[in-house]
């Protein structure tokens, strides 16, 4: 299993950014999908994650009504769509995938995500 993060870049507070996540191996429609970023100096934080079957979703607080998550299963991708972006927003954006089929567990935990991808760092400058 590979996942490989894109779309970070430098953007101005309240600009806009797609992250996409793609997966490579089977049955990726069974796992459940999270980003995590982290920031420099800081640790690892949960931002949001969508269920194997994108019915449910899961956002950390600071990014509620400006984050969404979403994922198309034909094509192995996740997406994390960032609006109104704001400097707090800066950090290394990762997705990962959780080991288990079909979820279950915590999804804002970072321990049931066996599979990490390297990464797309995100600025935001104010």
């Amino acid at each position: 299993v590979q996942l490989q993060a894109s779309g970070g870049g430098l953007v101005q507070a309240g600009g806009s950014l797609r992250l996409s996540c793609a997966a490579s191996g089977r049955a990726f429609n069974i796992y459940d999908i999270g980003w995590f970023r982290q920031a420099p100096g800081k640790e690892r934080e949960f931002v949001s994650a969508v269920s194997w079957d994108g019915r449910k979703t899961y956002y950390v607080e600071s990014v509620e009504d400006r984050f969404t998550i979403s994922r198309d299963n034909a094509k192995y991708t996740v997406y994390l769509q960032m609006n109104s972006l704001k400097p707090e927003d800066t950090a290394v954006y990762y997705c990962a995938r959780e080991s288990t089929p079909l979820g279950g567990g915590d999804m804002s935990d970072f321990r049931p995500y066996g599979y990490w991808g390297q990464g797309t760092l995100v600025t935001v400058s104010s």
